[in-house]
């Protein structure tokens, strides 16, 4: 058995993890990183950036947000529901980590909204080939080369299988190599940062009742099986609900030109399996909102109706409302998306001369739905008594063909359940620190309780870079003492 020692294991290397290695090695902590894959990044290479409060690119860009206003956003938002702590040191760091990572030559492109009714806290990395995703691998390959300079050892194709404990506190860890051998880390301090368990299906249903690829299609990036989750609990840290981070999609449109889910994500008549309307469907441009909403629904499941001048509409004039993702309102290849999932017999979508037609296709009541229809096509001559929506989102669904797509529960993945502090230290079940353990990103993600706060973006990548350095900080003081 191989035999290894250092200070700080920092056990696997994506936004979290690499931000924590080379922040304890900044602080003079010798540093070992073992990641299972063979390479580093994690599912962050396919992001954009992270989020920051008060930074100079919103004093450029005149952006009204600072720490006061986000951390009121935000606790009220989750109802006070998580650590206000944590949060205020998380929002008051987040400037001072985009210079961090300038420092280590990352450039960004600017502030940004997500989407129309979100804050612009978005700080998008520059690439050389523009924003899109994929921009943050540009982020952790300067994380990584700057974590080598310090120093730091990684250890790639070597996942970690257990924390070692003695006199409960953290010794080393237990991992295995590419070859599969054993191999031992001796270490005083370990930070767990292994990004959730996205990919582990029965893990999910257990922990949130949803089953992946049926009501639930949330991206399962390959490895996130939550070992870490498992490590922590077994080491003697406290067990937190493990949740969804939500986000609404259309669903079946990976295949597709992006103006299928762009036209249908558009703030029409949105309906469940009832032929009921469910929400103001402006509000849709959240698609955390979303997700709530379709959540709670029979089959967990929407759908999304345009008729064919709500189409030639957009088609003539560009969609209502565009995203950060879907920046082009360009839709003219909506007609070639639709007829390309006719073709692959994809079940998601529903087209048909009359509404009647459409709500049996979709297994709706027919009178149901064209009830609905009905009030909502009156609601567009005049207001919307039902839900408020805006005027100029009603547009009235009276020419066939009709369309439909369904909305799905989606997502980036699971969050939290590690209890931590504002120092991201692992507690146990009395709230009190288990010497030697921390833990960042999305095991540690305890802050959004039920709902992601989209109105903030880049908060998933935020907070798992700010978390890693105070990770990284935390550990190295330890270790020193």
């Amino acid at each position: 058995m191989k035999e290894y020692k250092t200070q700080v294991v920092v056990i696997a290397a994506g936004p979290a993890g690499l931000s924590a290695a080379v922040q304890a090695a900044e602080d003079g902590a010798e540093v070992i990183v073992c990641e299972k894959a063979a390479a580093v990044g994690g599912a962050a290479n396919m992001g954009m950036g992270p989020l920051g409060i008060g930074t100079k690119y919103q004093k450029q860009q005149m952006i009204d947000i600072s720490v006061e206003k986000a951390f009121h956003m935000f606790m009220e938002y989750t109802h006070y529901n998580v650590d206000a702590r944590l949060i205020k040191k998380y929002f008051e760091q987040s400037a001072d980590t985009i210079e961090w990572l300038e420092d280590m030559g990352v450039e960004f492109e600017g502030a940004f909204r997500y989407f129309p009714k979100s804050e612009a806290t978005w700080h998008i990395v520059k690439t050389d080939t523009g924003i899109g995703p994929r921009a943050a691998s540009f982020m952790n390959k300067a994380l990584y080369a700057k974590a080598q300079e310090l120093g730091v050892t990684f250890l790639l194709e070597t996942p970690v299988k257990k924390i070692i404990m003695e006199d409960g506190k953290v010794a080393g860890v237990l991992a295995t190599d590419k070859n599969g051998e054993e191999i031992t880390i001796k270490c005083k301090a370990a930070i767990i940062a292994t990004g959730g368990a996205g990919s582990n299906k029965e893990l999910i249903k257990e922990e949130t009742g949803f089953t992946h690829g049926k009501d639930l299609f949330s991206f399962a990036i390959p490895g996130l099986m939550g070992e870490g989750l498992r490590m922590a609990w077994e080491a003697g840290a406290d067990k937190l609900p493990v949740r969804i981070e939500m986000a609404a999609s259309i669903e079946g449109t990976d295949e597709l030109p992006g103006s299928v889910a762009n036209v249908f994500g558009q703030p029409n008549l949105l309906v469940n399996k009832h032929g009921k309307r469910v929400m103001n469907e402006d509000y849709m441009q959240n698609v955390t909102y979303l997700a709530n909403v379709v959540s709670h629904q029979k089959d967990k499941v929407c759908f999304s109706i345009v008729d064919s001048s709500i189409v030639k509409y957009y088609v003539r004039n560009g969609v209502d409302n565009v995203s950060l993702v879907r920046t082009n309102p360009d839709v003219s290849d909506f007609y070639e998306g639709i007829e390309l999932a006719q073709d692959n017999g994809n079940p998601a979508f529903y087209i048909a001369d009359t509404v009647e037609q459409l709500a049996e296709r979709m297994g709706i009541h027919p009178d149901a739905l064209v009830d609905t229809v009905d009030e909502y096509n009156d609601y567009c001559e005049g207001v919307d008594e039902e839900f408020f929506k805006e005027k100029k989102y009603l547009r009235p669904l009276s020419k066939g063909p009709f369309y439909a797509a369904q909305v799905r529960a989606g997502g980036y993945g699971t969050v939290g359940g590690i209890r931590i502090n504002e120092n991201c230290e692992a507690c146990d079940k009395d709230f009190e620190p288990v010497p030697g353990l921390y833990a960042a990103g999305a095991d540690s993600c305890n802050i959004y309780d039920d709902s992601y706060m989209f109105l903030l973006p880049g908060n998933s990548m935020g907070y798992a870079v700010n978390t890693g350095r105070i990770a990284g900080m935390s550990a190295a003081e330890y270790v020193e003492e």
